[in-house]
């Protein structure tokens, strides 16, 4: 039953092989191609292919079954069962060589990603070697370098050195030569000297006696001089004395000439006070008043038309473009109707202290009060005291006299009244400074129907106690709030923009934007900040229109300088020091402000 596994009969039988069982089948030509192929096999794939090799044992077993089977009656279905076994048996085989070299390709593959890791790791051990190298030459480059720095930093020493030797040298030869020189210089001018001497003693000797004889004679004319001149003189006082005493009437006459002529003098120093002081009262202006609305025949020469203006104008409301609290404004509304009723009752005088932070309308409402009430202001400013030094108490005399001749009465305004008005008890003032402060007392010791005083101060608790004893009624002027510097933004935005626009100045035109939204933005963003400052952003605003190429004011020019005033304003907060900040507590509460 050859035909079983698929051979001729005529195939010769060859003989077994060296070891092989008893009765073992033929050598496959395939297996011997498969042998030489294992050849070229490692021993890894040798080692796994000794599972799937061929089993001669097996193939004997196989015959003598099939001749079992052919003796049997079921040989049929034997053999049948037989072809579908080995049919089994052939897949199971093809599907392991598969699987075989599937393993083979899946080791090439791992073998090849192997290689590849171990390249790469050496590619990266070349390449930190070379990094290595690069940095070791680059150290040695840097360290060569500095080494040719160094010495060449030690030769410019060097060469320094010598230079600064040779110089050394030149200057000590040209020392020794200048000295030589002086020297011999010297030397020349006091033998020079010394023959100059000799021949002036040697002159000196051979005309002594001539000189001599003309002292004698200038000696003798100048004796004779004089005893004629006192003769002369006694017999003229000794006659007129004689002539004087003699006659009553001379004596008289020389009396009361005398008399006369004392009483002249004195008339004369006297009457020239009394006009002078007159004159600086009705006429001029006391020295430390700096600004006045009092007629001065003066200032009306210098100023005729501002003068005439004055007159013209009429009184108006002391709250007239004035932003504040409500609050702070019925006050002072009370206090400017206060002070315009007693001017016209002929009634004293309270006197007022305006105290807070600087730039929030103290003296400006000064000057409307006493307009609104129909009287003169002056202002005078207390850091002019001091430097008068002894001349302080006269001027300080002076300006309440020229207050007292005033008929219209006079409302006297003192900015930065802290300065010459501070505590005796804890303060280190000078005598002169104290003197000033007592002659202030005395003349305010009582309410006047002439004149007002009103003070202003940033810092009121300098204040000594007799000048707090002296004031009627205080007001505390705050820095404004949002809603007052909107109103502020856009009064001043009206006064320096749009009016200036509309009226067609040269250079002078305004973009289109809304402006009431960049006000109130621009009002938010000026928290802090007093109505002075405010002011200066309305002239920024100008200038920053002027400075442009077509002389068109923008909406970013507008918020650019908003934003550059609020910088400034923040580092001039920053210079504050603490006692400052401290002098200056309400700088940053309340909501009121005067304009």
């Amino acid at each position: 039953m050859s035909w079983l596994f698929g051979y001729k009969s005529q195939v010769p039988q060859g003989p077994p092989p060296p070891g092989g069982a008893e009765g073992g089948a033929p050598q496959d030509p395939s297996s011997a191609g498969q042998a030489a192929g294992d050849a070229n096999l490692t021993k890894a794939e040798r080692k796994a292919m000794e599972a799937y090799r061929f089993d001669s044992s097996a193939l004997e077993r196989a015959a003598e079954a099939a001749r079992t089977l052919e003796r049997s009656k079921h040989a049929r279905e034997a053999l049948e069962l037989s072809k579908l076994q080995e049919g089994t048996r052939q897949q199971e085989y093809v599907a392991k060589v598969k699987e075989y070299e599937a393993h083979i390709e899946a080791s090439k593959v791992e073998q090849k990603r192997v290689d590849h890791e171990e390249r790469r790791k050496t590619l990266a051990e070349e390449t930190k070697h070379q990094q290595q190298r690069a940095q070791y030459q680059d150290q040695l480059a840097r360290k060569r370098y500095e080494e040719q720095l160094a010495q060449q930093q030690r030769v410019q020493e060097e060469n320094l050195r010598k230079q600064e030797e040779s110089v050394a040298k030149q200057e000590a030869m040209r020392r020794q030569t200048i000295e030589h020189e002086m020297e011999l210089r010297e030397k020349n001018k006091m033998k020079l000297l010394e023959a100059e001497l000799r021949a002036k003693a040697k002159v000196d000797r051979e005309n002594r006696d001539l000189t001599l004889e003309q002292i004698r004679l200038k000696a003798e004319e100048n004796r004779i001089t004089v005893m004629e001149s006192i003769k002369t003189a006694g017999s003229v006082l000794g006659q007129g004395a004689t002539a004087l005493l003699t006659d009553w009437n001379k004596v008289a006459t020389t009396v009361g000439g005398l008399s006369l002529l004392a009483l002249g003098v004195y008339s004369a120093k006297g009457a020239t006070g009394v006009t002078a002081r007159f004159i600086e009262a009705r006429i001029g202006k006391p020295s430390l008043v700096n600004e006045t609305s009092r007629f001065s025949l003066l200032e009306a020469v210098r100023y005729p038309i501002q003068t005439f203006n004055r007159f013209k104008a009429k009184p108006a409301d002391a709250l007239q473009g004035v932003v504040l609290q409500p609050k702070l404004e019925e006050r002072l509304r009370d206090i400017a109707i206060a002070t315009k009723n007693t001017k016209h009752n002929n009634g004293l005088f309270r006197n007022i202290l305006f105290h807070g932070p600087p730039g929030t309308g103290k003296t400006m409402f000064a000057k409307k009060l006493a307009n609104h009430s129909g009287m003169d202001y002056a202002i005078m400013t207390g850091g002019d005291v001091g430097p008068m030094g002894r001349d302080a108490v006269t001027a300080i005399h002076k300006v309440f006299d020229w207050a007292n001749t005033s008929r219209r009465g006079l409302l006297l305004f003192i900015d930065e009244a802290d300065a010459f008005l501070r505590k005796r008890s804890s303060e280190h003032i000078s005598e002169e400074l104290r003197s000033a402060l007592n002659a202030f007392l005395y003349r305010t010791g009582e309410q006047n129907p002439r004149f007002m005083l009103v003070l202003a101060s940033n810092t009121p608790e300098q204040f000594d106690y007799a000048i707090n004893d002296r004031l009627d009624e205080m007001v505390e002027f705050v820095l404004p709030g949002i809603e007052e510097r909107e109103r502020l933004i856009r009064l001043y935005f009206d006064k320096f923009v749009l009016q200036p626009a509309s009226e067609g100045k040269k250079r002078f035109k305004v973009e289109q934007w809304d402006y009431s939204a960049v006000c109130s933005r621009m009002a938010e963003m000026c928290e802090g900040m007093s109505g002075r400052e405010i002011s200066k952003l309305g002239v920024s605003w100008q200038a920053a229109c002027y400075a442009s190429e077509q002389g068109v004011l923008t909406e970013k020019m507008v918020l650019d300088r908003c934003e550059a005033a609020v910088r400034q304003h923040r580092q001039k907060m920053a210079w504050l020091s603490e006692q400052e900040k401290l002098d200056h507590k309400s700088i940053t509460g309340g909501k009121g402000f005067i304009m």
